[in-house]
């Protein structure tokens, strides 16, 4: 039986998808104004780049994407691309980077993405954002990341306490258990501890967001099932969430549909946008 995460076995163009993923974030840069490298801690690996929409003065409510890879591949520069439909929606986005495992560990990289998005909040007005709109998307294990932004892990004293008022959870992965003994083990090592800690189905939802979790009609069985249980958990603690499955996508080309305005999925990532404007 093929390994269920083992994308490459299972959407034949992967290839072709990745390469895609690079040109498009070739012309975001060259397109997009924006700041890069900016740091968000004090880790080398800890920056993020922010792109501005064309039009407007602000403020503008700031969207933080966090890129897939299974934890362990990729940066901001493959996925800058999500900011094509994130700043058509009329915020900025901020593409950030993370360590990468196995040299760094799990709670170190949930670490990140939270510290980036507190940072988010403290700084982003200096380029017009509202640090009272923010919001945060994420795809494959970039969504698992992003889910502890609205849960506490398994093991944490407290929970996060960011100002971030809504989610978009795109193909992740939210039990960590399947990993274990996938192609994956050999080059992250999860530890049991970390399958306990980390896993966001065993995770405590954190009352405030708004959170839809999505993934494409064609994925293999895990992130189908594993999203509508997380949706679910989420909803049974009196979390405002979602489930919704997108017809025709597979987990290479529904990052592309994020990126893209007009999209389907694009048009979602504009709902999640104008939810962080609600209160604010």
């Amino acid at each position: 039986m093929t390994d269920p995460f083992m994308i490459r076995a299972h959407v034949p163009d992967f290839e072709t998808h990745l390469a895609a993923y690079r040109r498009a974030s070739e012309r975001t840069r060259q397109s997009l104004r924006g700041v890069r490298d900016l740091a968000y801690g004090d880790h080398p690996d800890e920056t993020l780049d922010l792109y501005l929409p064309a039009e407007g003065e602000g403020p503008f409510p700031v969207h933080v994407f966090v890129h897939g890879g299974y934890w362990r591949a990729f940066s901001k520069l493959d996925f800058a691309f999500v900011a094509d439909a994130v700043t058509a929606h009329g915020a900025i986005a901020a593409v950030i980077d993370y360590s990468l495992m196995p040299k760094a560990r799990m709670a170190t990289l949930v670490g990140q993405v939270r510290r980036a998005v507190a940072w988010l909040a403290a700084n982003a007005g200096r380029w017009g954002g509202d640090p009272a709109a923010l919001s945060a998307s994420g795809a494959s294990a970039g969504a698992h990341l992003t889910s502890f932004l609205a849960c506490r892990g398994a093991r944490e004293a407290g929970g996060p306490v960011l100002p971030v008022k809504s989610l978009l959870l795109v193909s992740g992965i939210y039990d960590l258990d399947p990993i274990t003994s996938s192609f994956l083990q050999p080059e992250i090592g999860l530890t049991a501890e970390e399958v306990a800690a980390w896993s966001p189905l065993a995770a405590t939802p954190a009352p405030g967001p708004v959170v839809d979790v999505v993934a494409g009609a064609d994925e293999t069985p895990p992130f189908l099932s594993q999203g509508r249980a997380f949706a679910e958990r989420l909803a049974a603690a009196g979390v405002a969430s979602s489930f919704a499955t997108l017809p025709g996508e597979n987990h290479m080309s529904i990052a592309t549909a994020l990126g893209t305005p007009g999209s389907p999925l694009a048009e979602r990532l504009g709902r999640t946008i104008a939810a962080s404007r609600q209160g604010a």
